[in-house]
């Protein structure tokens, strides 16, 4: 049986988001070897050559090899082992033609091809809700996003753009989610296929095919070893609403380096178009690593229709916050994957790689003003996890209302993972803020948050309060709280300080609080 190595060079490179051209391609092979295995094996669950066999074997080597690696038949032949080994019928049916509308874009002499699959009877299965078919105006529309998003790519992401063309094959039209502003996903068995909402642009696209091929990445170095124990509690991600297992953090951590990356660049492009600094080091790291990573895409792409210019880079404000935004999150939750105690040896490679790659950027210069709304935004999201995922036990909210009501300290009370479903939400304050950088005025949807987000705290502190004066139970107003409260209590843990003021419902908050914070 072959077997596939990465060096530990290779491996702290892929880590760090940079894998190099000989990486991808072991990657391709190691999931065609694994492609290979699973229709062996489903070959050998019937008594008879199948028709889909037969019909491999029939077609030219490379023909066979191409299907075989097709992101759609290793997610095939998957469903279907796993249902004949569970004992139950298979539900995924022959294994079908690859269907679909072949894009191809192509700038400054750099090719994409990728199959947009909008009515592939396997489409439902990489983790979304699956478009209609395509009308001429959609189909219209992927096209124009995606000329725009491999330009952007090239022009001022370019090891990026060798990644995208090494590992996307497939893209999957999925129902928009109106709760979210746009929705994506993959699946650990279709390497380089991903499902996902219509894009608002090009921008939008370029962050979703980076973001979701980090997954695809890390899912095919994680079946070559593992990169987490088994084990390990759910616990906080700051880019989802739900509790998240370590593997599921780990992906964050991984998509969103190759998010942030995106956007260093980008800040730095749009501040260069404005004769703001220069271009800096993330256009020359970009350079250094851009050919190779070409070449690990396929070759032999070679209609060439290249185009002066491209997309103009995003306003410097937007930029910047999301860079400023997610530079921390991924640091900081690096840094607690690693001191946790759940990862593999190479897991914990990896992620040590990743964070050495994102800590040099901790110290580049943002606008302060920006670097604050994005410091309020990640604690916004915190504060909501914990009020939504975290509950004290009766028992233990009963013991620091007795204990307040008797003058005695708090005793020691710890909150507990309460759900694990997924939940798709969208931050009225993070629109907010989006709107504020982009100096378009919303009506806030509660009273504090205008001050909030101005930074007048004493002003928000004063809305929220009265806010809860007539609803304890209000979550946006102890989330509100969280953010502006002066007590480490409200700040850190404010699950907690809600349980005792429900309890203790003749307590004011504000008492509780530094009693808790003591």
């Amino acid at each position: 049986m072959r077997q596939f190595r990465l060096a530990d060079a290779d491996l702290a490179a892929l880590g760090a988001g940079r894998p190099s051209a000989d990486t991808l391609a072991l990657l391709r092979r190691a999931r065609l070897s694994r492609h290979l295995l699973l229709l062996r094996e489903a070959r050998r669950a019937v008594p008879e050559d199948p028709f889909w066999y037969a019909h491999l074997r029939a077609l030219p080597a490379d023909q066979s090899r191409q299907r075989a690696a097709d992101p759609m038949t290793g997610l095939w032949a998957a469903r279907l082992l796993a249902a004949r080994r569970a004992g139950v019928p298979p539900t995924v049916g022959e294994l079908p033609e690859p269907a679909g509308h072949l894009l191809v874009t192509t700038h400054a002499g750099r090719t994409l091809r990728v199959r947009l699959d909008d009515r592939g009877p396997l489409r439902h299965l990489i983790g979304l809700p699956p478009a209609e078919p395509l009308d001429p105006a959609g189909l219209a529309h992927w096209r124009r996003c995606l000329d725009a998003a491999w330009r952007i790519l090239v022009d001022r992401h370019p090891a990026a753009a060798g990644i995208l063309g090494g590992v996307l094959r497939v893209i999957v039209p999925a129902r928009p989610d109106p709760l979210a502003e746009g929705v994506s996903a993959t699946s650990a068995e279709a390497f380089g296929a991903v499902a996902m909402s219509a894009p608002a642009s090009g921008t939008g696209l370029a962050v979703a095919l980076l973001h979701e091929t980090q997954h695809s990445v890390l899912n095919a170095a994680h079946g070559l070893f593992p990169l987490v124990a088994p084990g390990a509690d759910r616990s906080y991600s700051p880019w989802r609403e739900d509790p998240r297992p370590v593997f599921g953090i780990l992906h964050g951590i991984y998509a969103f380096l190759a998010v942030t990356r995106f956007w260093r660049a980008e800040l730095r492009a749009a501040g260069a178009a404005r004769g703001i600094g220069e271009a800096g080091p993330a256009t020359r790291d970009a350079g250094e690593q851009g050919q190779a990573a070409y070449d690990a895409g396929e070759q032999g792409q070679a209609e060439f229709d290249a185009r002066d210019g491209g997309p103009a880079a995003p306003g410097v404000s937007e930029a910047e916050f999301e860079f400023a935004r997610w530079r921390v999150a991924v640091h900081e939750t690096a840094g607690r994957l690693l001191g946790g105690g759940a990862l593999t040896p190479a897991g914990a490679r990896v992620v040590a790689a990743l964070r050495d790659e994102v800590a040099p950027w901790l110290a580049e210069p943002v606008d302060p003003e920006v670097d604050r709304l994005a410091g309020l935004a990640r604690a916004d999201h915190r504060a909501r996890w914990r009020l939504r995922n975290l509950t004290v036990p009766p028992g233990d909210a009963a013991a620091l209302a007795a204990a307040w009501r008797a003058g005695q300290p708090p005793p020691a009370v710890e909150a507990t993972v309460a759900r694990t479903e997924r939940v798709v939400e969208s931050s009225p304050r993070l629109r907010l803020i989006r709107a504020l950088l982009r100096d378009e005025p919303e009506r806030a949807a509660l009273d504090g948050d205008d001050a909030c987000l101005r930074g007048s705290h004493g002003a928000a502190l004063r809305a929220y309060r009265k806010a809860l004066l007539t609803d304890r139970s209000r979550e946006a107003a102890w989330s509100g709280l969280a953010l502006v409260s002066p007590h480490r209590a409200l700040r850190d843990r404010p699950e907690i300080v809600r349980a005792a003021a429900l309890a203790a419902p003749e307590a004011d908050i504000a008492d509780l609080a530094a009693w808790l914070s003591g």
